[in-house]
């Protein structure tokens, strides 16, 4: 399987009524995981970790809520997402991508078992990398 590039929409706290109204619209299957089902049981356990809405039409959304201690930037409200198992390729993206910007979160592996990361690039879009499985 190759990669997959998504858009990725950052709420301050409304990312469960955004992607139920999206998925009221589009239709398709939506899963939402919160921060409280990894643990963090104060100060947002109910907000949004990761929201995926696939539809019947074949797009796909991810969205999240901004975890407490973080800054909501009303004005970056969407991310590009790109995930895949191939590990050489993701991890050359990330490398290659990320050149001149701003590394926020270097790859490593996460409370979810996969590899991830996040950078700014030189032109100040940001980018979410997951290697799913990557150990």
């Amino acid at each position: 399987m190759g990669s997959k590039l998504t858009p990725y929409l950052s709420f301050r706290s409304e990312a469960r009524q955004a992607m139920e109204f999206y998925q009221s619209v589009l239709g398709g299957e939506l899963n939402v995981v919160t921060f409280g089902d990894f643990g963090q049981a104060e100060g947002g356990a109910d907000l949004v970790m990761h929201a995926s809405l696939v539809t019947t039409a074949g797009y796909t959304i991810f969205a999240a809520d901004t975890p407490p201690g973080m800054d909501f930037d009303s004005g970056s409200q969407i991310t590009v997402s790109i995930s895949g198992e191939d590990v050489d390729e993701l991890r050359g993206y990330f490398r290659h991508l990320s050149v001149d910007g701003q590394v926020r979160m270097p790859l490593q592996v996460q409370a979810w078992g996969d590899e991830f990361g996040m950078f700014v690039d030189r032109f100040g879009i940001p980018w979410m990398v997951n290697i799913s499985g990557a150990q």
